[in-house]
């Protein structure tokens, strides 16, 4: 539980653990606002994040497709050299 009797979600959490101050910052806005610009800044932020987790998807799914086709590869090979020294 927090100091104020609510609960801690698993969200907070997970925000903490990938960046204590930016967590800190969600829980203890400033008084007065955000600074100027800071808000461009945060929109920046998640759309190059966003950007960057896409990709690295992308190139999880491609490097998958890269081992099949590689066993594949191998498999044919292997079975070439079998039929060519068959009894």
């Amino acid at each position: 539980m927090t100091r104020d009797g609510g609960w801690v979600s698993a969200t907070d959490l997970a925000d903490y653990a990938y960046c204590p101050r930016a967590h800190w910052y969600q829980q203890h806005p400033p008084p007065d606002g955000p600074a100027p610009g800071s808000p461009a800044r945060s929109a920046a932020g998640r759309r190059y994040h966003a950007e960057a987790l896409g990709a690295e998807r992308r190139r999880d799914a491609r490097g998958a497709a890269y081992w099949l086709a590689l066993l594949v590869g191998v498999g044919l090979v292997l079975g070439g050299i079998a039929w060519i020294f068959r009894p």
